[in-house]
């Protein structure tokens, strides 16, 4: 079989992430955390103190932007910057940065390099409209705000982050509306995307429904392949 394409796309905090890690390891499949490119950029923008209000700084400083990610481990310009980039600063930047049309396109680019050849499960907010509209499989993960938000705070307490929770709902709130909006890949169900629920669901629950469509899935195009 030639290279599978699951695309995993929802709202910030739904357990794209969290899922998608999981049946990487049990499919065996690549894992490639789209989100997390976006907030790397996001990093270097903020620890060079360059405002992204300016397209002149962003085409001086992408070229600069170098990318790599090792299991579940990710380098910005050889720095392992991998707690530095789940941090509520961070959180609270990344949808603006991930909007910006000449960030977006690089992203794009990477994503579909990285992803030639393999079997491999993405995450993100436009996987299944934009990086990959052919993807064997698309999954559209959604759940209330209140619950990612639960989420997001426990994420934070694992991290000794502290902060309130309110701050948190609200943050998710004005992510959600940024990245539905925005211009370039803005968060959209795919026409032929599979809506899932993680609301009252165990990790275990969910990972186990996509397990099913990712059987068919696989099943499907098997048959497409040899005939």
């Amino acid at each position: 079989m030639k290279n599978f394409i699951v695309a995993i796309d929802g709202p910030a905090g739904s357990g794209k992430s969290t899922v998608a890690k999981i049946l990487a390891k049990k499919y065996s499949m690549t894992y490639l955390d789209t989100g997390a490119m976006y907030r790397m950029c996001a990093l270097y923008f903020i620890e060079n103190e360059i405002s992204i209000d300016k397209k002149k700084n962003i085409e001086e400083n992408l070229p600069l932007i170098n990318l790599d990610i090792e299991k579940d481990k990710f380098f910005l310009n050889g720095k392992d910057v991998s707690l530095k980039i789940r941090t509520p600063e961070v959180t609270s930047m990344v949808s603006y940065v991930a909007k910006i049309k000449e960030i977006r396109e690089k992203m794009v680019e990477l994503q579909r390099e990285i992803s030639k050849g393999k079997d491999v499960i993405l995450d993100g907010r436009d996987i299944g409209t934009v990086v990959f509209p052919d993807a064997d499989l698309k999954v559209f993960l959604v759940a209330s705000p209140e619950e990612r938000a639960k989420r997001r705070m426990k994420d934070y307490e694992e991290k000794g982050i502290i902060e309130e929770y309110e701050k948190v709902l609200a943050s998710i709130l004005e992510r959600d509306f940024i990245d539905s909006t925005r211009k370039e890949g803005p968060l959209k169900k795919a026409d032929d995307a599979i809506e899932i629920s993680t609301d009252g669901d165990t990790i275990e629950e969910t990972v186990a429904k996509l397990g099913v469509f990712i059987g068919v899935a696989k099943e499907k195009k098997a048959r497409r392949e040899n005939i």
